[in-house]
């Protein structure tokens, strides 16, 4: 056998080889960039942990903060002004009823102050309008521990 026929028969094994390191590459760069997110995700939910423990609430498991949240808020972020969001606010604060039955509360102020925590770590640049928002909200201690 000739030492050009063998290289011929051997390209594909080359070929081959040169594709699954590729492909080992790509998927090893993308495994990075969402390790590195993850890191920051569960930075970001220890914070907003301790930021709320500090404000009296009980732990939280940050991997649940981490994976709700991801590492920009989420849902909460996407514009937490809008008036849609303020109607769903005052709805959940109400008093359970269904249908006509349904009446507003004074909700307590420490649910108001845990929203606002969040803004203050996921997305502080909304935070300024976000308490402007929640400052016309009438609450009180209602909450017994």
């Amino acid at each position: 056998m000739s030492p050009t026929r063998m290289a011929s028969e051997h390209k594909w094994i080359y070929i081959g080889a040169i594709v699954v390191l590729a492909a080992m590459m790509i998927i090893g760069l993308f495994t990075f960039q969402q390790q590195k997110a993850t890191n920051e995700a569960h930075e970001k939910a220890n914070q907003l942990n301790d930021a709320l423990v500090a404000q009296g609430f009980p732990a939280r498991n940050p991997g649940n903060i981490a994976a709700t949240l991801g590492t920009d808020g989420g849902p909460v972020c996407q514009d937490p002004n809008s008036a849609l969001k303020r109607g769903l606010w005052l709805i959940q604060m109400a008093n359970g009823a269904g249908g006509p039955g349904m009446r507003p509360v004074i909700a307590d102020g420490r649910v108001l102050r845990a929203g606002l925590e969040v803004v203050k770590v996921y997305c502080p640049e909304k935070l300024d309008a976000y308490r402007q928002k929640i400052e016309d909200l009438k609450t009180a201690d209602t909450v017994h521990d």
